[in-house]
């Protein structure tokens, strides 16, 4: 009888749609939910780029230029919660809704209602934040890591504090949903051990995305009471302590950091045994090592408070096991170098945005390791080198793996090809102006390159040569992608022929039971109702 409701249920909410309102708004079918994702992910990254170009505009020269100092505090904070949590976090979450039940073989996300109420609740939640720019006071302007005193100055705190509950109440739904959907959809015949490393890293993003957000939750709840309700967690003078909150938000911080970059891993790891005509070397160590980073993030977050004045043992612990982080991260940086050593390897777009991932990944993350030192934390504290550092984790590193994505799954999304030559134009034209922009940033002279506004203001003028050259690179960076992205789009539609025998491109030979669905995946529920068993490449 479960079965047989379930059955139903599947048919109905796949049903064909009629008309637009049903079709995108009331949709429970996870492919048009995975679709809005990534619409809003791609409306709020060019949102949040806009911020950017204001902020580099500003940094072209020193001293006061288009905006005030006020405003240039309100880009900054916007432009990161935009693109943490409007960009990059949404465009991870619609590739899981896409391809999770495709990869386990399941008809749909195992709660396809509140699938779709957490997606409606992100277009509110940013809808309010972003309104704030237009109050009277301003949006926030105490940076996306919110630190009091200066946070509580902002007039638009509660605004901003309720949009944050949003997207917490909106990922929690999301994680629950996934995990749901893993461990109780699957195939019959895929044990957890046989499933795509892709499905693994976002179970494994899920249970993160539930143990930290709370966290933020709690944080900025925090703040709220400090400013309307007399509270004194962190007014120094009333016996609170402003460090507190830093504790409490890189606990949430640094996990999140990792939220955004797992389901970049479970992407390469897809992509480059495809490329290489591999099965992934590892693929155990792979997943292992996923788990062991998701749990150390849990045990690094002082890594960013070392100029706080801890105590040496805390110090040190936090140093060493900042660098511990770096041996399950190094493991699979070895296995995908190790899975295309030997292989019959091609350079499609997909595999060229996957490789660049694989050398700036790991660029950024030596940098990473430099900060881990306590001494040489001291010296690029605030500087423009943790500038660096963080979008080469982000830019260089998710945002090529989702490109890389999207590049990988169109022909399995709309039966249509994308021209590889344009294909192959953006990888380097976006990798070169990528390094353009945030290259230069690496080279910090320690005290002098300051990342921070009131720093920049105080007689730096040999920045402005430096200014200059990341300016330029951001803007092309923008039109760039602006392009690449229509581009993308008129190809899925019409400008390329469909593919034939419902198959995917010739050398996609994938791994993965999406393979053995039809191209494109349908509307109507397609699910797998016979054993699976793993499938090895073509050596054709």
């Amino acid at each position: 009888m479960a079965h047989a409701a379930t059955q139903d249920h599947h048919d109905d909410h796949h049903s064909a749609p009629k008309g637009f309102f049903r079709r995108w708004v009331m949709s429970t079918n996870h492919k048009d939910i995975g679709t809005l994702y990534l619409v809003f992910a791609l409306t709020m990254f060019f949102i949040g780029g806009s911020f950017a170009m204001v902020i580099r505009a500003e940094l072209f020269k020193p001293g006061l230029q288009l905006v005030q100092p006020y405003f240039f505090n309100q880009m900054t904070t916007m432009h990161a919660l935009v693109m943490i949590f409007g960009a990059i976090m949404p465009a991870f979450v619609g590739l899981g809704n896409w391809m999770i039940p495709l990869m386990i073989g399941a008809p749909d996300m195992a709660l396809p209602r509140m699938n779709n109420l957490s997606f409606w609740i992100l277009p509110f939640a940013f809808l309010l934040m972003l309104s704030t720019l237009f109050l009277p006071g301003g949006g926030p302007s105490g940076g996306w890591t919110m630190y009091p005193p200066l946070s509580l100055q902002s007039s638009s705190l509660a605004y901003v504090v309720f949009a944050i509950h949003l997207m917490g109440i909106s990922s929690i739904m999301g994680a629950i949903n996934i995990i749901a959907t893993i461990l109780n959809m699957r195939a019959p015949g895929m044990d957890l051990l046989k499933m795509p490393v892709f499905v693994w890293s976002w179970l494994i993003t899920a249970f993160l995305l539930i143990a930290v957000m709370p966290v933020l939750a709690g944080a900025v709840t925090m703040l709220l009471t400090d400013k309307y309700f007399g509270t004194n967690f962190f007014n120094a003078a009333g016996g609170g302590d402003p460090v507190l909150y830093q504790h409490i938000f890189w606990f949430f911080g640094h996990p999140e950091v990792y939220i955004m970059i797992l389901p970049a891993f479970g992407i390469i790891s897809e992509i480059v045994p495809t490329f290489a005509r591999k099965p992934i070397f590892g693929y155990k160590a792979m997943v292992l090592a996923i788990a062991a980073i998701a749990f150390l993030s849990f045990i690094v977050w002082a890594h960013h408070m070392f100029a706080v004045g801890l105590p040496m043992g805390a110090e040190i612990f936090f140093m060493y096991a900042t660098m511990l982080i770096a041996v399950p991260t190094g493991i699979k940086v070895f296995n995908w170098v190790a899975t295309m050593w030997g292989g019959s390897m091609t350079f499609e777009t997909p595999m060229l945005f996957a490789i660049a991932f694989i050398i700036l990944f790991t660029l950024g993350g030596f940098s990473g390791l430099m900060m881990a030192l306590v001494p040489a934390d001291f010296q690029y504290h605030d500087t423009y080198f943790i500038v660096a550092h963080f979008h080469y984790v982000l830019v260089t590193g998710a945002l090529f793996a989702i490109i890389a994505a999207a590049y990988y799954w169109l022909p399995k999304w709309t039966g249509h090809m994308y021209s590889e030559t344009w294909g192959k134009i953006h990888f380097w034209n976006s990798g070169g102006v990528g390094e353009r922009a945030v290259l230069p940033a690496a080279f910090p002279r320690p005290g002098r390159h300051a990342a921070t506004h009131s720093r920049l203001q105080r007689g730096v003028r040999q920045l402005q040569h430096d200014q200059l050259d990341r300016r330029l690179p951001v803007r092309r960076l923008a039109v760039d992608l602006h392009r690449r992205a229509d581009l993308i789009a008129c190809s899925s539609r019409r400008r390329r022929p469909p593919i034939a025998s419902g198959k995917a491109p010739r050398d996609w030979n994938g791994r993965c039971l999406r393979r053995r669905r039809t191209t494109p995946s349908p509307l109507r529920r397609s699910f797998v109702t016979k054993s699976w068993r793993t499938a090895m490449w073509r050596t054709e």
